[in-house]
């Protein structure tokens, strides 16, 4: 959002509304679909605040780190018609980003990115749980004294003010909900970690049970199953899935998984998945295999 909006049922809605779609989703119970791309065009931005998805996530892994772009395009992405009409400021597109950095290393990366006002991060190579927990920390603000929810001890540094715009909420709101879901039932931040080796796999368990991380992600499993010695075609890998999917049950934590086409999607959602990275073409096709 490009403006600090009131709305007449804003103070209703701080109470009900996550101003995150995908958080808001995963909340009710709902499967979530989103998609990614490296264009951060401003005609793709606009294309994409409407897109029947809910959340786009920016590859700057494999993509140049322009942070100016990306606030360009959070900014574009800013769709204040269909704000208005829903009466909160909830997008209809969360933005998300993925970073080249390893999580132990991403502190300054995860700053800068939700100081422009993201809704998450995806944290690509996640090995260990301690380096889930120093993720989780970045995107957390240090706890006041009486917070119901202290730990993991957060580091990120204070400077809200470009984010509670783009959020288009008082920088007291945005403090307020600026924390990880669902380790705080009111935050509207997702940290999301990718499982992309074989130690990794070994400490599924561990990462998954990590206090603040939203979900795990295997990718499209070109980097699992580099470190697997497998092809991507290998039962191997699909085996690998099947035991993170496994892990995200067991700890009550939400499972992502990319899918190419509607059969696919239908065949994720059917397992447990519940975060669907696809297109929204198989997104529709799934759907309509699921609920013809």
């Amino acid at each position: 959002m490009a403006a600090l909006i009131v709305f007449p049922n804003l103070a209703a809605a701080r109470q009900s509304v996550h101003l995150n779609p995908v958080v808001a989703k995963l909340e009710a119970g709902e499967i979530v679909y989103g998609l990614s791309t490296q264009d951060l065009s401003l005609s793709h931005a606009r294309e994409v605040a409407r897109a029947r998805a809910d959340f786009m996530y920016v590859d700057m892994e494999h993509s140049p780190m322009d942070f100016a772009a990306l606030r360009t395009f959070l900014l574009a992405m800013g769709d204040k018609e269909t704000l208005l009409a829903k009466g909160n400021a909830q997008p209809d597109v969360a933005l998300l980003a993925r970073f080249a950095p390893p999580p132990d290393e991403s502190e300054w990366v995860v700053k800068q990115a939700l100081d422009l006002g993201l809704y998450g991060i995806i944290f690509n190579g996640v090995d260990t749980p301690e380096q889930a927990a120093f993720a989780v920390s970045t995107m957390r603000y240090p706890q006041l004294r009486d917070s119901r929810y202290p730990e993991p001890r957060g580091i990120r540094g204070s400077s809200p003010g470009n984010a509670a715009w783009a959020w288009g909420v008082s920088v007291a709101e945005y403090r307020r909900r600026a924390d990880l879901w669902p380790l705080n039932p009111d935050g509207d931040l997702l940290a999301v970690m990718m499982i992309e080796s074989e130690e990794g796999m070994r400490n599924l368990d561990a990462i998954a049970a990590t206090p603040g991380v939203g979900a795990l992600f295997p990718g499209a499993g070109g980097d699992l199953s580099l470190s697997l010695g497998v092809t991507q075609d290998s039962p191997e890998l699909e085996e690998a899935f099947q035991r993170i999917l496994a892990a995200c049950v067991r700890h009550d934590v939400a499972c992502a998984i990319s899918a190419n086409t509607g059969e696919d999607v239908a065949r994720r959602v059917r397992e447990g998945w519940r975060i669907i990275r696809t297109t929204v073409r198989a997104a529709d096709e799934g759907r309509a295999i699921l609920d013809p």
